[in-house]
């Protein structure tokens, strides 16, 4: 998958140089992904020529059915605000789910999203949490922060934990995350050193596993 993102990241910046964009359409309609999702990128951006999210969408839907994860997601983004596209929730969240099994932690935390408010899909909070710890586990704050938040009140499929609580919420405010900042802070007040020191370790466990890897 890195080879994929690196290869199309590539592209976009190869393309956001180029004057003349009939070569990169040429390679586009030939079927290469690459071009496909550059070509997509540049339209959606504006980058290079003049915006057009209708086009963005034809690419993006090209070089997603050929596995480009990003383009998956931008896709998903697009059929949710209706973007070059009808909305279409269902849509959103089949393109962030095939974005998610890659491994894309934004897409994660969409289909996380969309479980917890029942936005494309029928609610499930258990699904939510899921997909947040997924998220989470690769290091994105906001899922951290969502994850945390849920810990701390006892809902959203899991039990109320403060010490898993602050351990998350911590590791989002690490990132810089005010909102995780303030959570964290405010549930200090209620931990016992004990139970702050047993954080403290999960989070050492948990910085160390993600760098191992």
């Amino acid at each position: 998958m890195k080879t994929i993102i690196f290869g199309a990241l590539l592209s976009v910046s190869l393309a956001a140089h180029c004057e003349n964009l009939q070569p990169l359409k040429d390679l586009a309609a030939s079927g290469d992904a690459r071009a496909q999702f550059a070509l997509a990128f540049m339209y959606d951006k504006g980058e290079g020529t003049s915006r057009d999210y209708a086009a963005a969408a034809k690419w993006y839907l090209a070089a997603a059915e050929q596995g480009i994860v990003y383009a998956q997601y931008q896709l998903g983004q697009m059929y949710e605000l209706g973007r070059g596209v009808a909305e279409d929730r269902k849509q959103a969240v089949s393109w962030y789910r095939a974005a998610a099994e890659q491994g894309f932690t934004k897409a994660q935390y969409k289909l996380g999203d969309s479980y917890a408010l029942g936005l494309g899909v029928p609610q499930d909070h258990k699904l939510s949490a899921m997909w947040f710890r997924r998220a989470a586990e690769r290091g994105y704050a906001d899922a951290q922060y969502r994850l945390g938040m849920s810990y701390a009140h006892g809902e959203h499929g899991v039990p109320q934990d403060y010490i898993r609580a602050h351990m998350w919420l911590s590791l989002a405010a690490n990132q810089r995350l005010a909102a995780g900042r303030q959570a964290r802070d405010l549930i200090e007040q209620d931990m016992t050193p004990v139970q702050l020191a047993e954080s403290r370790r999960l989070q050492t466990e948990k910085i160390t596993t993600r760098i191992e890897k």
